[in-house]
């Protein structure tokens, strides 16, 4: 065994390293678990007792050796990757970094929501896929109702489609939770429609109801009026027009006031002074019955409006493409008015 120290020991002064590499390699060969170091120590425990005292000096001077030529060479390739960057000057002002912000669309949906919490309204929320009876025949949707076509509906399998719109979300709080009931339901749709400036497969809804004793038509006008003055600034008129929706009755279009033009007339307004924001109306009874709230003791209303199209208004974009192109020049315009 003193032959195979002494050959370690000439190995170990004649090897030459020349980086970081080459001083890895060593340890490797001498020093790791499988090293030729470490297996003379194997070695050396099968050594007979009396031989030990004389070959475990040697060899404990062998490990010393080739553990301080590893750190030799470790501080002199340290020392010169030090001299080759002590050129830089770390008191130098670092590379700036732009901060993010929010999407148009959450900048608005936030908006919203604030307004409509400062008078009572909570947030609920609910599932994407939705089943037939949520998302259409509680609402009062006939089974021949043109939204139940494939041609107009993203239908996952019988009876399961993407949801159409966030009324589903009412139908679910209103089938668990009691009167009186002041919710606010915002969240993705998708309807089978054809991409262009106007229109997309998926939107943004914000979708609200109350629900009480003796609530009236005239609480669902002020209550809108109160948003659109939030919203789009303290000169906004409101008009209502009569519509129709499978869930209210009555059921009313609301308009407000062209802020583009002041209701002079202009594109955006087609000449009439007036911009459609969102539908609304009083909740149907039959609504009501199918979510087991009393009609005779219950009413309520419920609005709905695109959260884009609020979005086009505020920000003046005329194409609904662009919310979800991810152009980065175009969501840069939105980074100051977190």
């Amino acid at each position: 065994m003193q032959e195979k120290i002494n050959e370690l020991i000439n190995e170990i002064n004649s090897f030459i390293a020349n980086d970081f590499k080459d001083a890895e390699e060593f340890r490797l060969k001498f020093l790791s678990k499988n090293g030729k170091v470490s297996l003379l120590f194997d070695e050396f425990k099968e050594v007979a007792a009396e031989q030990k005292k004389t070959l475990g000096k040697p060899l404990n001077e062998l490990k010393n050796l080739a553990q301080n030529r590893l750190n030799e060479f470790q501080e002199q390739f340290a020392k010169t990757v030090e001299k080759e960057t002590s050129g830089n000057d770390y008191t130098l002002p670092g590379d700036s970094y732009q901060t993010g912000g929010r999407h148009p669309l959450s900048l608005v949906r936030n908006q919203i929501i604030e307004i409509f919490n400062k008078i009572g309204f909570s947030v609920a929320d609910g599932p994407e896929i939705e089943d037939d009876w949520h998302n259409f025949s509680a609402l009062n949707f006939p089974k021949e109702h043109p939204a139940r076509d494939m041609q107009d509906t993203f239908f996952v399998e019988e009876n399961w489609a993407l949801r159409t719109h966030t009324s589903s979300i009412q139908i679910r709080v209103m089938e668990k939770q009691k009167p009186p009931l002041r919710l606010l339901a915002p969240g993705r749709v998708y309807r089978n429609e054809a991409i262009s400036a106007r229109a997309h497969c998926q939107f943004h809804q914000v979708e609200g109801f109350y629900i009480n004793k003796k609530v009236s038509f005239a609480d669902l006008k002020q209550t809108l009026l109160y948003f659109s003055k939030e919203m789009f600034g303290a000169q906004t008129k409101i008009r209502l027009r009569p519509s129709f929706f499978p869930f209210t009755e009555p059921s009313a279009e609301m308009d407000i006031s062209c802020m583009f033009c002041n209701q002079t007339g202009c594109n955006i307004c087609k000449q009439s002074g007036w911009v459609e924001i969102l539908g609304c109306g009083m909740i149907d009874p039959d609504v009501l019955k199918n979510c087991n709230i009393d009609p005779d003791e219950y009413s309520g209303f419920a609005f709905g409006m695109g959260i884009e199209r609020i979005t086009m208004l505020k920000y003046k974009i005329n194409d609904l493409r662009l919310f979800f192109e991810n152009d980065i020049q175009f969501l840069k315009q939105f980074s100051k008015t977190i």
